[in-house]
């Protein structure tokens, strides 16, 4: 079964999408094709939205899914006279705030994604410097300004999980990855022995790590399920060893490896 989804906004359309996307991925018999629609700012764009809408309901034969977060009355009216089944995200959770805290919100476009703290934001854009610069244990000297160190055989992960928590919550994080020189010694390596409270394990199911290097090296000893099976066993074997807090990484997404991570070890969030 197919549906057409809309999430529409006039500003980034981050809020509609995010909020939708959790909201249809409830329902796994149903294939939805999502079209974010940003900045939809005026009647003139609102009347192409209608179309575009109208127009999926010919193709699919069924109603589209609209989740909105537009502000301006006048082109949120105009677009529910479109064929869509309509949920309007503000309506839906603003005037019940708006009753139980006895005022009006402001109904302001972008607020949840304005810079509205300056502060807040550079240190953001400086964890993400920091995370680029201490990539695959490019900077290790810079480790004791870091709040969280991922340690992982290549391609498990820790480089999309750092710059997540420090694009999303402001969290200096690096990585290292631990190579087969690493491994052929006991212990950690002697760069990460300092820092020990910062460190945390990444591993993954060797089938999958094989085929996530087979698309970057094709072939390859590097990309072989002999060579991810040891990879993954000699880690893991380490991090039992070690004492190290470890998370398998196969069946998470980014948004969750991060999330688990911050959690256990109590992370400050700066959003």
């Amino acid at each position: 079964m197919k549906r057409t989804a809309f999430f529409i906004s006039d500003g980034t359309g981050i809020t509609a999408e995010t909020l939708g996307n959790s909201l249809l991925a409830q329902f796994d018999g149903i294939q939805f094709e999502r079209i974010t629609l940003p900045y939809i700012d005026s009647l003139e764009k609102a009347h192409a939205v209608v179309e575009q809408i109208n127009d999926a309901i010919e193709k699919d034969q069924e109603r589209p899914i609209i989740l909105d977060t537009i502000v301006n009355l006048e082109i949120r009216e105009y677009i529910a006279k479109c064929k869509g089944m309509m949920i309007d995200v503000f309506s839906t959770f603003l005037n019940p705030l708006e009753k139980e805290l006895g005022v009006r919100s402001s109904y302001s476009v972008g607020k949840s994604h304005a810079i509205v703290e300056m502060n807040r934001y550079k240190s953001r854009i400086d964890a993400v410097n920091f995370a680029l610069d201490n990539d695959d244990g490019a900077r290790i000297q810079q480790y004791d300004k870091a709040e969280i160190i991922l340690v992982g055989v290549s391609r498990s992960g820790k480089t999309p999980s750092c710059l997540y928590m420090a694009l999303q919550y402001g969290i200096r994080a690096a990585n290292y990855p631990l190579t087969e020189e690493d491994m052929a010694n006991p212990g950690l390596p002697e760069c990460l022995l300092a820092h020990r409270s910062k460190l945390y394990g990444l591993t993954i199911d060797p089938f999958q790590l094989a085929a996530i290097r087979h698309e970057r090296r094709p072939n390859s000893r590097y990309a072989s399920l002999d060579q991810c099976s040891f990879e993954v066993r000699t880690i893991e074997r380490l991090f039992r060893d070690e004492s190290l807090p470890f998370i398998n990484t196969t069946t998470f997404s980014v948004e969750e490896i991060a999330t688990r991570i911050i959690s256990e070890r109590k992370l400050n969030r700066r959003q």
